[in-house]
């Protein structure tokens, strides 16, 4: 069958609208919590647990967000332990987005097989 570039491009889309919902949800939380959201490119950057990676290949691109869907997976697991029951409301945010990471990973995963 082979992977279908725009279709896949499509869900690309799909992933990074709910990745930018992630950052919202997390925005949202700090504010409620008196913090105040970094935005800024260079400190996203230098704070990431993954690398950026301008691959044009498609099946290295998938690789890729492949990789950083299970360092995001596994950062958001380690989160919910260190919460424990202390924040039952940051825990609920975060278990809600992992659970989307998993889903992305899954779906990356699959196309890895095609």
């Amino acid at each position: 069958k082979g992977l279908a570039s725009p279709k896949i491009a499509e869900e690309f889309l799909v992933h990074a609208e709910e990745e930018t919902s992630h950052a919202d949800q997390l925005a949202e939380r700090i504010v409620q919590l008196g913090g105040e959201p970094d935005f800024a490119p260079d400190g996203l950057s230098a704070r990431s647990h993954a690398d950026y990676d301008d691959a044009k290949d498609l099946k290295a691109m998938i690789r890729s967000n492949l990789i950083a869907e299970r360092i995001a997976i596994e950062a958001y697991t380690q989160m919910i332990a260190l919460i424990g029951d202390k924040d039952s409301t940051t825990r609920r945010i975060l278990e809600g987005i992992l659970s989307q990471e998993q889903e992305h990973a899954e779906e990356l995963s699959d196309w890895m097989q095609e």
